[in-house]
C-alpha cells in the first residue's frame, strides 16, 4: 500500500498506518478500547476490527489477552494485518477477512467473553452516501445493520460473556431494544460528551449475556476541557 499516513500512540511505541484516502478512525476507537481495557476478559472479539487499531492498543495493554479482529473489507483487513506485523502482535492478535454474519461455533479456538464493536452509525437511507466503497461501508450499515453486529455479539458469547459498543446517542433506544432482542441485557450506559456544555453524541453501553434486568448509567466522560486540549482521563488514554 502507497502513500500511508502514520499514527503513533504511547510516545511512538505502537504505530499505527492508514490511508489517508479511504477510511481513517477516529477517537471513538481509542475510547472504546480504553473501556473495553477495564473488563477482565480471556478472550476478545472485534466486530469490523478496520485498521486494527482496537486490537492494537488492547494487546499492547494486555498482552497475555488474545484479540481476534473480524474485518469484511479485503482493503481494511490487509492493512489491519500490515499493522499488527508492524507491531510484532503476531502472537497476540489474529484477523479473518470475513462477514461477521457467516461466523461459526468453533473459529476461535476459546468461546470469547468480550465482543466489541464501533459499527457503522447510520442507516443506508440517512445522511450522504459516501462515494467511496470504503468509507461509505465503515459509515453506512451497508455490510452489517445493527442487528446483525448485536446478533453476532450473542451468537458468539456464552452466558454472562460481555458485549461493548460505542453509538450515536440519538440510536441509544435502538441500540438497548436490539441488544434485549438478541438476550444481551445492557448493564451500564456512559454518554460521551466534547466538553462539559457540550451534548452527548456517542454513548458508550456494555452488556451482559443472559444478565438481570438493572442498568447503571456511569458519570459522562468528556472529551476536551478545552478548544483543543483533552481532559485528564482521555489524556491518559495516550499515555503509556
Amino acid at each position: 500500500m502507497n502513500n500511508l499516513c502514520d499514527n503513533t500512540f504511547f510516545n511512538g511505541k505502537v504505530s499505527v498506518q492508514q490511508n489517508p484516502d479511504g477510511y481513517r478512525f477516529s477517537i471513538d476507537s481509542v475510547l472504546l478500547a480504553w473501556a473495553a481495557g477495564k473488563i477482565k476478559a480471556d478472550t476478545i472479539v472485534d466486530l469490523g476490527t478496520g485498521c486494527g487499531i482496537m486490537p492494537i492498543i488492547l494487546a499492547y495493554r494486555n498482552p497475555d489477552t488474545p484479540v481476534y479482529g473480524i474485518e469484511i473489507q479485503k482493503g481494511l483487513f490487509d492493512l489491519a494485518a500490515q499493522n499488527i506485523k508492524a507491531n510484532q502482535m503476531e502472537k497476540n492478535v489474529r484477523l479473518f477477512n470475513m462477514d461477521m454474519k457467516n461466523i461459526k461455533a468453533g473459529l476461535f479456538p476459546d468461546t470469547p467473553n468480550l465482543v466489541i464493536s464501533n459499527p457503522p452509525y447510520r442507516n443506508v437511507g440517512s445522511g450522504r452516501l459516501n462515494p467511496h466503497s470504503e468509507k461509505a461501508c465503515a459509515r453506512h450499515e451497508i455490510s452489517a445493520t445493527l442487528a446483525d453486529v448485536v446478533s453476532t455479539a450473542g451468537r458468539l458469547l456464552n452466558i454472562s460473556g460481555k458485549f461493548l459498543i460505542i453509538y450515536p446517542s440519538w440510536r441509544m433506544a435502538e441500540l438497548l431494544s436490539c441488544m434485549q432482542s438478541f438476550k444481551i441485557e445492557p448493564k451500564y450506559v456512559r454518554t460521551i460528551h466534547g466538553g462539559p456544555d457540550a451534548e452527548a453524541k456517542l454513548v458508550i453501553v456494555c452488556g451482559t449475556k443472559g444478565g438481570r434486568p438493572g442498568m447503571k448509567l456511569d458519570p459522562p466522560l468528556f472529551i476536551y476541557k478545552k478548544e483543543n486540549v483533552y481532559t485528564d482521563e482521555v489524556a491518559e488514554m495516550f499515555e503509556p
